[in-house]
């Protein structure tokens, strides 16, 4: 038998069943049109995004990373919570302006920009986050020739790391970002070209849960963009912080103590040098934010033995949660948190192995895991699952196609 992670809070059962939203999951697969089918709590973000502001200094905005979750009723929704958006793609940017985010109030960062996305950026008005020399030179050429300021900032690669980040992004050799000499003579060459100096992104890592890392990291930030701005030699308007606060999916894993890196940042803010005195600060998020929100709902179509192991099959898979199968990043796969669904209150019964229908081993959804026992036509539950599911995984393998999605 193998341990699953933790059940966010939150979630409760209902005549038995889980019930997101106060309804339970068989109506909302109901609704839906079947399984395998997202489902998202409204009250989860909104709960989330409230304790955040609470831990977090007054000054420091909260932006959305859409890539974590780029679902049209989320955005709409995140439209109204967040102070701003972060995008990596030209495809990102039609959606954050159709959510009614407002174009000021989003950046454009990725190693990757086509010049056809430089310039759909540049028309709208949204800061654009600078990869490297050569994209700056795109950008102010375009630029000159749409005859528009383009609002740039630079995108730093740290000499430090985020300790423990799931996925570091900063740090030696790095796709992202510009090495740290490359950052004051392009600031100056931006400022002297006539465009809107935006400011510094610096982004060390993600998906970490060690609090006192996160704190170094930021305060490391926050040291380099002093230094930074120092030899710029003008003010610096905005510096995007990065995110970097990570959930629990493991066994074992603990949640974020969020308050102490709330206390931790608004010390380091009433103690700013004066080169970052009148800075706006913002922090960016995708996964906190909405990771936890989410439930894969995916339903058992078969009950099948083999040599004294019991499979459930489901009709769902790792072309929608490709996460959960160990396979987007993970080195060792580990159980995200699972439940039988329509049995939410039940005992434990059986060890049982989960798998989707694909026609592959490495579709296991759930391995070796204690549940109450199932039997076809039950849904299985995949928690923490709002956040790089649906839009991280290939949906289109096996011709098995996309899951549905509902916020509720």
């Amino acid at each position: 038998m193998k341990a699953f992670g933790p059940i966010p809070s939150g979630f409760e059962g209902k005549d038995g069943e889980l019930a997101i939203g106060g309804r339970k999951v068989s109506a909302l697969a109901e609704e839906a049109g079947g399984t395998p089918l997202f489902v998202y709590s409204r009250r989860a973000i909104e709960r989330r995004i409230a304790d955040l502001r609470a831990a977090m200094p007054k000054r420091l905005a909260v932006h959305y990373a859409m890539k974590a979750n780029p679902f049209a009723p989320v955005l709409q929704m995140m439209a109204g919570l967040a102070d701003g958006f972060d995008i990596a793609s030209g495809g990102e940017l039609e959606l954050a302006l159709a959510s009614g985010m407002a174009a000021q109030d989003i950046s454009f960062a990725g190693p990757g920009k086509r010049d056809a996305e430089l310039e759909a950026a540049i028309a709208a008005g949204v800061t654009i986050n600078l990869e490297s020399p050569g994209e700056a030179h795109r950008a102010l050429a375009i630029a000159e020739r749409l005859g528009k300021k383009p609002r740039l900032a630079i995108r730093v690669n740290p000499a430090f790391e985020l300790r423990g980040s799931g996925m570091k992004m900063g740090g030696g050799a790095k796709p992202f970002g510009m090495d740290e000499a490359l950052v004051v003579p392009l600031a100056r060459k931006l400022i002297a070209a006539g465009a809107e100096w935006r400011g510094l992104h610096i982004f060390a890592g993600s998906q970490s849960l060690d609090a006192r890392a996160l704190i170094e990291a930021q305060s490391n930030t926050l040291d380099l963009a002093a230094r930074l701005t120092d030899g710029i030699g003008a003010p610096l308007p905005y510096l995007n912080m990065g995110g970097g606060l990570g959930i629990p999916y493991f066994p074992k894993d603990e949640a974020l103590d969020i308050a102490a890196i709330g206390t931790a940042l608004s010390e380091q803010f009433a103690d700013l040098p004066d080169a970052l005195a009148n800075t706006h600060f913002a922090i960016e998020l995708g996964r906190y934010l909405v990771g936890e929100a989410g439930v894969y709902l995916t339903r058992v179509i078969d009950r099948k033995g083999s040599h004294g192991h019991t499979f459930l099959v489901t009709d769902g898979g790792l072309h929608h949660v490709l996460a959960v199968s160990g396979n987007f990043g993970s080195v060792v796969r580990r159980n995200y948190p699972i439940a039988i669904a329509t049995q939410f209150e039940a005992e434990p019964a059986e060890e049982v192995t989960v798998v989707g229908c694909l026609c592959t081993p490495l579709d296991r959804l759930g391995d070796e895991v204690m549940l109450p026992r199932a039997a076809v036509g039950d849904i299985v539950a995949i928690f923490a699952t709002g956040a790089y599911g649906a839009s991280a995984s290939p949906s289109a393998f096996l011709g098995q196609g996309p899951a549905r999605e509902m916020l509720v």
